[in-house]
């Protein structure tokens, strides 16, 4: 067989290895060059925005410079020539590239002799003269002269003084655009009179105008300018030197240029830094996928009093920047690694060709030597290849399994799999030989211990549940099945144990528990763990006669938290409270929460400690502390109501219940108080909970009824209005007071359809009353606290109007003061809505709550209702009668008019007219009627008696109902 004539051959594994290996090299060269490419492009771009910005600031402030200059002529009647060096001083130094400060002063023809006459007693050499052609020559005649009267520095601007600057048309268009504008407008690139004859400045112009004159329009502006305040500024050195403020200028690979106009055009160039750069291509025939060394530039406009500019930045291609070097560092890195594992293949490859090349030389002796001595090497092989399954099952099973030898006592392990080691993390050399009881430690009081035990004596299969721990202490459960395993003659050599996992399972069913006897939120006992402990105590407290405490509390104003700061603020609220329950009872008492803010607390007697109501009040006292959630300090209080086994109740349901009842009158009697539980609390409950069931069949029976108050205009002795008060005509408690219903409706959300019902009674009621000519009244309706809220107030009120045909201004909504000032913000923009479909917005019960004079004047109302409680004892009560009279007077002010609710006598009648009040209602005039006898009170059109006509200061109205 002849030779090969290379001493390898290369294996298409490391031949593949080495061509992709290579690929990879250059596409990660290509990557990390791109990468390296795009960063430095960004960092470039970045570094040229902040560079334009720093240029754009720096412009900005020296036209802020010239509009602080022309500050002083608008504020100043007459600048001197002092004055106005002194202030232009410190712009100066402060701006050290603006060439001048200038005052141009406008002089007509006619003025000129007198002007120049002025000039020269000051500069005797002084004449006005213009550029023309490059040159300063002596003025020639024109009908004004826009002529630089102020002058700041002198030196070294000489020349620019009584220099007329009117022939100059690109500076005269800028100056009327200023005028016309009265804002800063600069100028084209020109030559200046104190420049060496070059394009190398601008002005920005801002007109001056005459004092005292309304600038309505552009006519009037015109009209009213005597001159303009200018700044000359050197274009170039005022670039450079904000430029190298910032730092920016440091190195001739960036080229920085500006120009005087929206497009770089040369024609145009203020300032160059740099040479301009060209994308280049250091190595032409590599792709510019691998290779990104282009040349990045970066241009913006923005404007400068008026004229728009451009900022240029480019920079060198990026192959020069130094980040590059980690693309090289990639490329001669992945050569070496794909050379060095081609190279590993390959020896790989040629150990493979060697070995293969013994084993089949060794397996054709094996068979030969087989053959001849007859052996059926299938069969062999068939058994060899079932037992190596089943050694691989159980290496893959997910399952720990081990071996043990049937050697009592102490059944050595003999064999774990690799599951083994994974889930116990004992290795397999540490378990080997090691005793069963190894595997619980210590932790032998286990009911599962004893039934493997038994399992392994009668050697039979078996089963159980046991706590196990890892190498590193932490706590696992898991599931053991035991088998005996019987050897060739039918005895018991070995038991296989089978070990599954179950901690998931545990873990689940202990947050079963939890979630069914713990509070989630608080981790407090819930209803049902509560039950359970009440129970237990009630039967303890039973047998040796104890009396046991069930104290229900309930925080105060929990909603108010929420509604303002959100439910975050109110659970983190409800765990503070948690802790300080459980912090002020004893170790055996128990804490639950039921839900929302109420919490209930099970406090048994004990032989050494009677319960006494010190226990409360301690309980109260730790909840009272001072409380910061958010940045806002809290003093959370609390009602509590206290029921007593036995007296209250026998069973935990029962005493809950009572202690509940106590709680509510504890809130009833002000709240932050304590109340025991009383038969009569109970009776007063169940009478609450008919008066509840009763209230929601009058809803769906409509026994309502709407009864109307007149409101009286005291200048004409007219009804304007009236105010829709509402009764329940109960088929056995005959009318109930609106006192005893209204707030149980709040409470269980009844208002909402009832509120809507007055709404619509009223409109219904009013329109058929002016379809029938009895006059056009408005009638006003309460609305709660719960239809305030509604989402769809507005939407309802609408719908109502369009249904009863009923104009939006004849109806009238009454909130209390007390509910606008809950939520100002809120109720502003609602009162907003509601003003713009045209109601009348009257804020009732005034005086009797808080109000911010800063709120209540940006509130969309229209009458302000004094509160009877002022109105009952004005004649009597200096203190009354103040308040009253203030009432008035805020409200004239603020272009309100103003109802005294509860007018009973003449008297009360009397001063209130004599103070300038606008309307009254009360019974002197007429109690409530129902809609008959409403309607004869109309029909008899009746009004004051002895009508007086006292004379009242005007008040604007925003109401034509109110207009006199």
């Amino acid at each position: 067989m002849p030779r090969n004539r290379w001493p390898f051959s290369l294996s298409a594994a490391a031949a593949i290895t080495l061509v992709m290996g290579l690929a990879g090299t250059v596409a990660l060269f290509a990557g990390v060059r791109r990468y390296e490419y795009h960063r430095a492009e960004l960092d470039f771009m970045q570094r040229a925005n902040v560079q334009i910005a720093a240029v754009q600031e720096g412009l900005r402030g020296a036209v802020q410079a010239l509009e602080s200059t022309n500050r002083l002529f608008a504020t100043v009647d007459t600048v001197s020539r002092a004055q106005f060096h002194t202030f232009t001083q410190s712009l100066l130094a402060r701006y050290p590239y603006i060439q001048a400060f200038n005052f141009h002063r406008f002089v007509a023809a006619e003025q000129l002799p007198a002007y120049v006459a002025a000039m020269r007693r000051r500069y005797p050499d002084f004449i006005v003269n213009e550029m023309y052609a490059g040159k300063i020559i002596p003025a020639r005649p024109k009908q004004r002269y826009v002529i630089v009267d102020y002058l700041e520095p002198m030196q070294g601007n000489e020349a620019a003084l009584g220099l007329d600057v009117s022939p100059n048309l690109y500076m005269a268009q800028e100056l009327q655009r200023a005028i016309d504008t009265g804002l800063p407008s600069a100028t084209d690139l020109l030559w200046i009179a104190q420049g060496k004859g070059s394009r190398s400045g601008f002005l920005v112009l801002m007109p001056v105008y005459r004092h005292g004159v309304p600038l309505r329009d552009i006519a009037a502006r015109r009209s009213a300018a005597i001159g303009d305040t200018a700044a000359v500024f050197r274009v170039g050195d005022l670039v450079e030197q904000i430029l190298t403020d910032g730092g920016f200028i440091h190195s001739s690979a960036v080229n920085v240029s500006v120009y005087a106009s929206s497009q770089p055009d040369d024609r145009e160039l203020i300032f160059r830094h740099g040479l301009p750069l060209v994308a280049t291509r250091t190595i032409a025939w590599i792709p510019d996928w691998i290779w990104h060394d282009d040349t990045v530039a970066v241009s913006r406009n923005f404007d400068v009093a008026g004229k728009t500019w451009t900022m240029v930045l480019s920079s060198q291609p990026m192959w020069f920047a130094a980040t590059n070097r980690i693309g090289w560092l990639a490329l001669v890195a992945g050569i070496l690694f794909t050379l060095l594992a081609a190279a590993y293949l390959q020896s790989v490859f040629a150990r493979a060709q060697r070995i293969q090349q013994l084993v089949d030389q060794r397996t054709a002796e094996l068979k030969e030597a087989n053959r001849l001595l007859g052996v059926d090497i299938a069969a062999r092989e068939r058994a060899e290849q079932a037992l190596r399954l089943r050694e691989r099952a159980i290496e893959s099973s997910a399952n720990a399994i081990f071996i043990i030898n049937a050697d009592a006592p102490d059944y050595r392990i003999e064999y774990v799999n690799p599951a083994f080691e994974r889930i116990t993390g004992h290795a397999f050399a540490a378990v080997t030989g090691q005793c069963l009881r190894f595997l619980y430690g210590s932790d032998m009081d286990q009911p599962g211990i004893e039934e493997i035990r038994a399992a392994l004596r009668d050697k039979r299969e078996g089963r159980a549940t046991l706590r196990n721990h890892r190498t590193d202490g932490a706590l696992f459960w898991s599931d053991i099945y035991i088998a005996p395993v019987k050897d060739r003659s039918g005895g018991i050599s070995h038991f296989v144990m089978t070990q599954y996992d179950i901690s998931a399972t545990k873990r689940y069913e202990a947050e079963l528990e939890f979630q069914a006897n713990q509070d989630m939120l608080t981790g407090l006992a819930n209803r049902n763990l509560l039950r359970d402990r009440l129970r237990q105590a009630i039967a303890y407290a039973a047998r040796y006669g104890h009396a046991i405490w069930v104290v229900f509390a309930d925080l105060d104003r929990f909603k108010l938290i929420n509604d303002t700061l959100g439910y975050q603020a109110g659970d983190a609220l409800l765990k503070e409270v948690a802790k300080r329950l459980l912090l002020a009872v004893r170790d055996t008492d128990t804490v639950a929460r039921l839900g929302g803010d109420e919490f209930v607390l099970v406090l048994p007697e004990r032989n050494d400690e009677r319960l006494t109501m010190i226990a409360v009040q301690r309980i109260m006292d730790v909840l009272a502390q001072p409380l910061t959630i958010e940045g806002h300090e809290f003093f959370p209080t609390c009602s509590v109501g206290v029921a007593v086994f036995p007296d209250d109740g026998e069973d935990p349901d029962t005493l809950v219940k009572h202690a509940e009842i106590a709680m509510y009158r504890a809130k009833e009697t002000g709240r932050n108080n304590f109340q025991f539980f009383t038969a009569a609390l109970n009776e007063k409950a169940l009478d609450r909970l008919r008066l509840e069931t009763d209230l929601r069949k009058a809803v769906e029976r409509d026994e309502f009824v709407l009864h109307y108050q007149p409101q009286v205009d005291l200048k004409s002795g007219r009804m304007v209005g009236m105010e829709a008060l509402i009764r329940w005509q109960h088929p056995e408690r005959g009318m109930v007071s609106p006192a005893r219903f209204i707030g149980l409706a709040e409470e269980t959300g009844l208002i909402v359809p009832i509120g809507q019902w007055v709404i619509r009674t009223a409109c219904l009621q009013n329109k058929a009353w002016q379809e029938a000519g009895l006059g056009h009244l408005r009638v006003a309706v309460n609305l709660s606290a719960r239809q305030f809220n509604e989402r769809d107030l507005l939407q309802t009120i609408t719908t109502i109007l369009q249904e009863t045909g009923l104009d939006a201004q004849y109806l009238e909504v009454e909130l209390t003061e007390s509910l606008v000032m809950t939520e100002v913000e809120r109720a502003i923009a609602i009162l907003r809505d509601l003003k713009a479909l045209g109601l009348q917005i009257s804020i009732d019960d005034f005086g009797t709550g808080y109000s911010s004079l800063s709120y209540l004047k940006r509130f969309p109302i229209d009458v302000l209702k004094i509160d009877q409680s002022f109105v009952r004892d004005i004649t009597t009560d200096p203190d009354d009668a103040a308040i009253v009279m203030s009432i008035i007077s805020l409200a004239h002010n603020l272009r309100l008019h103003v109802i005294a609710e509860g007018v009973e006598t003449e008297t009360q009648l009397t001063y209130l007219r004599e103070n300038s009040c606008d309307q009254i209602q009360g019974y002197y005039f007429s109690r409530p009627l129902a809609a008959d006898a409403f309607r004869m009170l109309l029909e008899q059109n009746a009004c004051l008696p002895n009508q007086v006509q006292i004379p009242t200061h005007p008040i604007p109205s925003k109401d034509p109902l109110f207009s006199q």
